[in-house]
């Protein structure tokens, strides 16, 4: 899935945490959750540190497991995760109908691998927002490899209103909140509804796969027992097999909900502002 290596993903283990103080970190991190006795208050109170320090702690992970691109997608029958990734960030490119010369928003870009995929198909420019430092660092170097930096950015921002939301949300409230804000909705779907395989599937272990072979159970195994490696000589910061532990503990909590229908990550609408009578 990624061309991200062992060395990449010690190297980038804690992103801009000091690597003695990763442990401290992912330390504090687990005491905001309920899992490991936190309490929704402090999580409340705390929730730019704490996403900030989720990020800084699992990007070389992600990278390194599932790719450039944090998202899931529909996929059909013997088609890989990368591939249906792809298409789906085409989808999106069309959907939109972006032309040459048009300037894209990304809000909440990652490490940039959907803005760099969309700016290519599209021959259009991307500026991606981020409130992590290190992401943003990670994808202004993946840019450069790329060849994209002069079409493809990055700025650092927040969210000041609705950031951090309690609950989830229902996708009549969704609609509801864009009509509200005056959108006119083109259309909208559950694109998990109908797709041959599961969004979930890879990150299933009783599922295997030689194209996603790092998110198997061996490809798991595999790479624990390296991390414990990378760790127990210095190369990767104490702390490390702490958060794969937890991002694996994320991954069932995934699959789960997934399998019961409790959410969807593939949910999409297409909405569009009109034009007031002086325009």
């Amino acid at each position: 899935m990624s061309k991200a290596g062992a060395l990449d993903l010690a190297s980038g283990l804690g992103g801009k945490i000091e690597k003695a103080e990763v442990l401290s970190a992912v330390e504090q991190y687990e005491r905001y959750h309920v899992f490991y006795g936190g309490e929704e208050e402090e999580r409340k109170a705390n929730y730019t540190d704490m996403v900030n320090k989720y990020y800084d702690l699992v990007t070389s992970f992600y990278e390194f497991g599932w790719g450039e691109s944090f998202h899931f997608a529909p996929r059909w029958n013997g088609e890989s995760l990368k591939e249906s990734i792809k298409r789906h960030e085409h989808f999106l490119a069309l959907q939109l109908g972006l032309k040459p010369g048009h300037k894209v928003l990304d809000v909440g870009c990652g490490i940039g691998g959907p803005l760099r995929e969309i700016a290519r198909f599209s021959s259009t420019s991307v500026t991606g927002i981020n409130n992590n430092e290190y992401q943003i660092t990670r994808g202004k170097e993946l840019n450069r490899i790329a060849g994209v930096e002069k079409t493809c950015n990055f700025v650092k921002a927040e969210i000041e209103i609705g950031d951090g939301l309690p609950d989830i949300r229902l996708t009549g409230q969704c609609l509801e909140a864009l009509k509200q804000a005056g959108f006119e909705i083109i259309w909208e779907k559950d694109l998990a509804v109908g797709s041959p395989l599961p969004w979930y599937l890879p990150l299933d272990t009783s599922h295997f796969s030689l194209s996603s072979f790092r998110l198997t159970s061996v490809g798991r195994f595999i790479t624990r027992n390296m991390v414990k490696a990378l760790e127990f000589v210095g190369l990767a910061p104490k702390g490390s097999q702490r958060v794969q532990d937890f991002l694996e503990k994320a991954a069932e909590g995934l699959v789960e909900g997934g399998r019961k229908e409790i959410f969807t990550p593939m949910y999409f609408f297409l909405a569009r502002k009109p034009l007031s009578e002086s325009q």
